[in-house]
């Protein structure tokens, strides 16, 4: 899937889950635009939905001369071309085979929707411009449950769930896509005659949790799918616990990976053993030679004796590490790791005490980290 184009004024998305009723699209729009105040006007409308239900929006809110949609807004000023709602936003759930659906039937089907929402949900949350509102009226419960999921999870400050309610005998009424401005007639199966002025209509707002300022950078990534995000996200939520894997480079903290380069990596892995052995914290201006023969002991653990990197990092700390090379290494780690977001706490390199007595360390309890050893040698 395409990526969101990021823009520089604010802007706002209406993003709705529906089946076989695409009136809770123009119910929702109606409460956003008109009944709300201030009024929330949306630039853009996405649409998850089935193949039944995409023909369905398409036919009945988006025909020119007919659609829903083109009536509200003449009905209620709005301007049909300063929002962005065609069949291109309507997103079609899709099987892993790429087959459009036409319902969700067993747990395939529901997992490809809520790898559809969760995907949808993280672009549109990456532009920080962009207020979501997101409503859960209509598809499948389910469907609802993973697009409130996925807002709990990726969702900002600025961002709204919603559910939308309509009176008795309005609701499910074929007829009924909004309270048109001049009033009209509708019969119910009954062949009762009701009066679309009498209907009303309630934007319900739900709180929610908003978890992403507390996951992992990672968990935003493009591709991870409802799952694998949920499984990141309790990930994260675990008590820390750092992997070192020599012959991989790569630092498992929890659930999460990162591989960094043989210089960063011996470098951190330098500073694990040291925690790992309860030594004390290092200060970056007495990297002495003693200090600097146990950093390229670690480089000699993880790299290849004919890696032509080998003859520059030794000369580098021949005499000692230089602090702006401590300070290099360091910013290098830290930096990949802030990608743990809040839990990268636990596994980054700690500045300890007040000059001129700052030390850096892990602070990880020592049985809280693992070392796997490599093939690799002198």
């Amino acid at each position: 899937m395409e990526s969101v184009e990021t823009h520089s004024t604010p802007r706002n998305a209406l993003l709705c889950v529906a089946g076989l009723a695409p009136q809770i699209i123009t119910e929702t729009l109606y409460g956003l635009a008109v009944q709300r105040d201030p009024a929330f006007v949306p630039d853009s409308i996405h649409v998850v939905t089935t193949q039944e239900g995409a023909e369905r929006a398409r036919l009945t809110l988006l025909d020119p001369s007919q659609g829903y949609f083109y009536r509200l807004c003449a009905d209620y000023g709005l301007d049909p071309e300063q929002i962005d709602f065609s069949a291109e936003t309507i997103h079609v759930i899709r099987d892993q085979h790429g087959q459009p659906l036409d319902d969700i039937r067993d747990p395939a089907h529901n997992e490809a929707a809520a790898d559809l929402i969760v995907d949808l949900v993280r672009r549109l949350t990456q532009d920080p411009q962009l207020t979501l509102h997101a409503s859960i009226a209509g598809g499948r419960k389910t469907m609802g449950y993973y697009l409130g999921y996925a807002l709990s999870l990726f969702g900002r400050p600025q961002d709204e769930l919603s559910h939308v309610l309509v009176s008795e005998p309005f609701e499910g009424h074929y007829q009924f896509f909004y309270p048109p401005r001049t009033p009209v007639v509708l019969y119910t199966r009954e062949q009762k005659p009701i009066r679309t002025s009498d209907a009303e209509i309630t934007l319900a707002q739900i709180p929610f949790v908003r978890l992403r300022d507390g996951l992992s950078d990672l968990l935003v990534e493009e591709g991870v799918g409802f799952s694998e995000a949920v499984n990141r996200a309790q990930a994260s939520l675990k008590p820390p616990r750092l992997e070192l894997d020599l012959e991989r480079l790569e630092i498992h903290c929890r659930d999460e990976t990162l591989t960094l380069s043989p210089v960063n990596f011996a470098f951190y892995l330098w500073l694990a053993r040291r925690a790992r052995n309860g030594e004390p914290p290092v200060a970056r201006q007495e990297v002495g030679p003693e200090y600097a023969q146990q950093f390229l002991q670690a480089y000699y653990d993880i790299s290849n004796p004919m890696a032509g990197d080998r003859e520059r990092v030794e000369k580098a700390v021949k005499e000692g590490m230089p602090p702006d090379y401590f300070d290099q290494r360091k910013s290098h780690v830290n930096r990949e790791l802030n990608k743990l977001g809040p839990a990268a706490d636990a596994y980054r390199i700690q500045q300890t005490g007040s000059r001129p007595r700052v030390r850096y360390q892990l602070t990880l309890d020592p049985e809280k980290i693992e070392i796997r050893p490599s093939t690799r040698g002198p």
